[in-house]
């Protein structure tokens, strides 16, 4: 197969509609959860819809979250100050595959590899930018994943 024919992560998911289902039913859960519940206890009705157009955007789709949100500093934004600490950063992670589990989203290996990989990086940056003293770069690029590769602000692409 060709680099033309190989599908985006975000087309391998089913685009904006797959997305939309995982970041509400996840978010669902996350309210119930001892754990996440409090940290998103002042949630509004749109946060889902925010994630799946930021996981949309990262996973290769169209360019939503930035041209209406702020991008990735708008994202990091949301997490200044926030005090997360590796426990709620593990759940949080740990319920989201959960969630695509039960929606029966793709669980081929390649695909799982590499929402895990961003899964892991972007939970691992939300708890460093959440801690005091924290800064928001303002041109900070919006990170794209794919296929086993990376290309995004900390990795010189």
């Amino acid at each position: 197969m060709s680099a033309q024919n190989v599908p985006t992560l975000y087309e391998w998911v089913g685009g904006i509609e797959a997305l939309t289902r995982l970041t509400t039913r996840f978010y669902q859960h996350v309210k119930a959860d001892a754990l996440l519940g409090p940290v998103f206890a002042h949630m509004d009705d749109a946060h889902p819809a925010h994630v799946a157009a930021f996981l949309a955007e990262v996973l290769g789709g169209p360019g939503d979250y930035s041209s209406q949100h702020g991008g990735h500093p708008r994202m990091i934004q949301q997490h200044l100050n926030r005090h997360l600490v590796q426990e709620q950063r593990r759940r949080w992670v740990g319920l989201l595959l959960e969630t695509a589990d039960e929606l029966g989203m793709p669980d081929d290996p390649e695909f799982r590899s590499a929402l895990v990989g961003y899964l892991e990086w972007g939970s691992r940056l939300a708890v460093i930018n959440s801690q005091p003293g924290a800064t928001v770069d303002a041109h900070a690029p919006m990170p794209k994943w794919g296929w086993g590769e990376v290309k995004g602000p900390y990795t010189g692409d």
